[in-house]
C-alpha cells in the first residue's frame, strides 16, 4: 500500500514552498487553509467523518467515537518552522491516512472507532506558542491569552483566524473525551534511531524564555566606541553565556530568534529582544542554566515538563513491531501535551539519516516512510482488536 503515501505525498508537496528552501507553512495563513482543505479532501475521499474542534484542530473518524466509546487517533501537523522540512508533521498525517487505507485493505474491522487528526499551530512559528491547538485543546492554554498573541506583523491571532472565516477558539473537553488512546507518527529529529522506526519513550522537559536588552539608539558613523550603549554586545554576552552554562550542565540552550529596534544597518540599537529555547533530560540542570543566565533577566514564557509515555504501551508496541528501538526525544510534540492532560500516548519514530530537522535538509527514505505506515497500521490494528 505505497501509492496512497506516495500520491498524498506528492499533493502536499508544492504547498508553502519558499523560494529561499524548505516550506513556510505557518498557522493560518493561505498555505494553512490549503492544508486544511487537503486534509478535509482526504477524509472525504475514504467516507470519514471530518469536524472541527473548538480550538481549530481537524479530526477524520472512521467509526463514531463518544465518551463512552472513545477511539484510537494517529496523527501530528501540518504547520512548518521558518524554512522547515516536509517531515515534521506532515509524515505523521499522511501515514495516518495511509495506515488506514491499508487496515482497510487487509480487512480489518475495528472494535473501536479510528481517528486521524492534524493540530493547528504545533510549531508556533507564528504567534510563539508550541502546540498552541492541543493546548487550546486540553485547557492547558486559555483562550483569552491565545487571542491576545501576535504575530511579527502585529496581527493578533483573533484576527488571522477572522481573515479564514474561524470562529474563536476555545477548549473542547467533549472533543478530548473522544481521545480514548493517541499515537503519533515523527519523523526523529536527530540521529538516534538507527532502525527504520522506533518507540519514543519519553519527551525532554523544555522552555522558552524571552530577554530583553536596553540600550541608546544612536548614529553608527558619529559616536565613538566607548560612548555607546550597544544591546548587540549585550546580546552577544547572551549567547556564549547560555552556551556555556548549557555545556557544564549536559543540557541543550539556543537563541534563536532575536528582535532589533530600529533595525537600521547604520544606526545603534535602542532595543534587542531574544528568545533563549533551553532544554534537557533533567529539569534540575536546565534550572541552573537559567540561575547561570540571571543578570539577563529573562523572562519565562512557557514550560512543558518532561513527559514520559506509559512505559508498558511503549515495551508492548515495541515488542509488536518485532522489538523496535525504544528511545528519548528533546523535541516537543502535540503527544506530549495529550500524555501530560492523562490520554493514553504513544509516539513512533521513523529513521532520519541526515539527523538533521527544522531545516530543509530534514529527510526520511521512502522505504522507511512506507516502513512507518505498515508500523502505524499494525499498532492501530492491535490496539482496536
Amino acid at each position: 500500500m505505497t501509492a496512497p503515501f506516495d500520491s498524498m505525498w506528492a499533493d502536499l508537496e508544492p504547498v508553502g514552498r519558499d523560494p529561499r528552501g524548505g516550506y513556510r507553512r505557518f498557522a493560518w495563513t493561505d498555505a494553512d487553509a490549503t492544508l486544511r482543505e487537503w486534509f478535509a479532501a482526504e477524509a472525504a475521499r475514504r467516507g470519514l467523518s471530518a469536524v472541527a474542534d473548538r480550538a481549530g484542530n481537524q479530526w477524520a473518524w472512521w467509526g463514531e467515537p463518544s465518551a463512552a466509546a472513545p477511539g484510537v487517533v494517529a496523527g501530528s501537523h501540518l504547520d512548518s518552522v521558518p524554512n522547515g522540512g516536509a517531515f515534521d508533521g506532515p509524515l505523521g498525517v499522511v501515514s495516518a491516512f495511509a495506515a488506514v487505507d491499508l487496515l482497510r485493505s487487509r480487512g480489518h474491522v475495528p472494535s473501536r472507532p479510528i481517528g486521524v487528526v492534524n493540530f493547528g499551530d504545533e510549531e508556533g512559528a507564528r504567534f510563539g506558542v508550541a502546540c498552541a491547538g492541543s493546548r487550546l485543546l486540553t485547557g492547558a492554554l486559555a483562550a483569552d491569552r491565545a487571542l491576545a498573541l501576535t504575530d511579527a506583523d502585529g496581527v493578533s491571532l483573533a484576527r488571522a483566524l477572522g481573515r479564514q472565516g474561524l470562529r474563536e477558539p476555545a477548549a473542547d473537553p467533549a472533543a478530548l473525551g473522544r481521545v480514548g488512546t493517541f499515537v503519533e507518527l515523527h519523523v526523529e529529529q536527530g540521529r538516534a534511531l538507527t532502525a527504520p522506526v522506533g518507540v519514543a519513550t519519553e519527551i525532554w522537559p523544555h522552555g522558552r524564555w524571552r530577554v530583553t536588552l536596553a540600550g541608546e539608539a544612536n548614529h553608527a558613523g558619529t559616536t565613538p566606541l566607548d560612548d555607546r550603549r550597544d544591546p548587540m554586545l549585550d546580546l552577544a554576552a547572551l549567547v556564549t553565556a547560555a552556551r556555556a552554562a548549557a555545556a557544564a550542565r549536559g543540557v541543550l540552550a539556543t537563541v534563536g530568534k532575536i528582535e532589533v529596534d530600529p533595525n537600521g544597518v547604520n544606526a545603534i540599537p535602542s532595543e534587542v529582544r531574544a528568545w533563549l529555547d533551553c532544554r534537557g533530560a533533567d529539569p534540575d540542570a536546565v534550572a541552573a542554566v537559567l540561575a547561570d543566565l540571571d543578570r539577563f533577566a529573562p523572562r519565562q514564557e512557557s514550560w512543558t515538563a518532561a513527559t514520559v509515555f506509559d512505559p508498558a504501551l511503549a515495551a508492548r508496541l515495541s515488542g509488536l513491531l518485532g522489538g523496535a528501538p525504544l528511545l528519548p526525544t528533546g523535541a516537543g510534540h502535540d503527544a506530549g501535551i495529550l500524555s501530560a492532560a492523562g490520554v493514553p500516548t504513544a509516539m513512533l519514530f521513523v529513521r532520519n539519516p541526515t539527523g538533521i530537522s527544522h531545516s530543509p535538509a530534514e529527510f526520511a527514505e521512502r522505504a522507511d516512510c512506507h516502513a512507518g505506515v505498515t508500523a502505524l497500521a499494525d499498532v492501530l490494528a492491535e490496539l482496536t482488536r
